[in-house]
């Protein structure tokens, strides 16, 4: 027998410096790491937020597609919001309300969004805008209200809408917010498109009958002071008429999304302002205008090491019978030919 002592029929020291060696120590050494590495603690930035959903007939209009086909703003809202509510990390608690008339309703308060996430999906996906209890938008109102019940939950706010306030404001006038700026962080949504769209009308049983025409919809709101152009009005009259003796005009039974109006409640709140583009993309935003909040939290390495143990071991078991079929080839020399000559 040699010095070198002889593992399997080849010298150890070859047997060291083999590749498939090598993989199954290396394999080994990954199986006793899963036996023994502990979780590791991690910290992530999650969020606090009551979502508020704007589910008046504004948001039937469809001016987004999905698969296609179009899709209206109370979908692609409900698509978006629920993609959010996937993406944030566990430990974020979600809120959710139905803003319709002049005030948020509140359907449940803040959850986790792991492991309560199947209940909020389900919320989610079955918002409907038949859920509304009354016809008008009154947006403002409903924003400054949205901002109380943030602040009585202990959260941040997520206000989508399209900005559509109905009846228009009085002379365009946005009624003062009485909260302090900045007192609650979030973000204000515009949902719709830039340009002009019909909304769609539906009767007494859900069922869709066309859409609004201009007579349908208060076009102008005659409440309070009149406008400073009511003087160079046809038939106006300071007492009877202040607003003209002419029925008032407009687009008011068409909509888009009402970006400047929204972008100008953001300046008074103190809230962001985003634009919903798709059924993506809220994450960014949220978490740029949300008060961060540490999420304490660990990471478990071991089924990772396990799994890249197996790989290992299945790489060897595996090139070892590839290996062993490849066809060996002989190369046909002089001598071959002298003895096929003899036989």
């Amino acid at each position: 027998m040699s010095r070198q002592t002889v593992l399997g029929g080849l010298p150890l020291a070859r047997n060291l410096r083999g590749r498939r060696f090598q993989a199954l120590a290396l394999a080994l050494t990954l199986v006793i790491a899963a036996l023994v590495v502990p979780s590791l603690p991690v910290t992530r930035t999650g969020v606090g937020v009551l979502a508020v959903v704007d589910i008046t007939g504004s948001m039937n209009v469809r001016d987004y597609a999905a698969d296609g086909r179009p899709a209206s703003r109370l979908e692609t809202a409900k698509a978006a919001l629920r993609r959010l509510v996937a993406d944030l990390p566990c430990g974020s608690r979600v809120a959710l309300a139905l803003f319709t008339e002049r005030r948020p309703f509140l359907l449940f308060e803040p959850v986790e969004v792991c492991a309560e996430f199947a209940p909020l999906d389900g919320a989610l996906a079955a918002l409907d805008w038949r859920m509304a209890w009354e016809g008008d938008s009154r947006i403002s109102a409903g924003l400054y209200r949205a901002i109380e019940m943030a602040a009585g939950l202990g959260t941040d706010l997520l206000f989508v809408t399209d900005g559509q306030e109905t009846p228009p404001l009085p002379a365009g006038q946005v009624p003062p917010f009485e909260g302090r700026p900045g007192a609650v962080r979030g973000l204000i949504v515009g949902a719709g498109a830039y340009g002009l769209s019909p909304i769609p009308k539906f009767d007494d049983r859900g069922r869709e009958s066309g859409f609004y025409a201009e007579t349908d919809v208060q076009q102008e709101n005659r409440f309070g002071p009149p406008p400073a152009d009511a003087e160079s009005r046809a038939g106006y009259n300071p007492r009877n008429a202040p607003f003209g003796a002419a029925a008032a005009q407009g687009s008011e039974h068409l909509s888009s999304v009402r970006e400047g109006h929204l972008k100008q409640l953001a300046a008074i709140t103190g809230l962001a302002y985003a634009h919903l583009d798709g059924p993506g993309g809220l994450d960014r935003p949220l978490i740029e205008a949300a008060t961060p909040r540490p999420l304490p939290g660990r990471i478990d390495p071991r089924p990772a090491l396990g799994a890249l143990a197996l790989a290992l071991v299945l790489g060897v078991l595996l090139a070892g019978p590839l290996r062993g079929v490849a066809p060996r080839i002989t190369r046909f020399t002089p001598t071959h030919r002298l003895r096929f000559r003899k036989a």
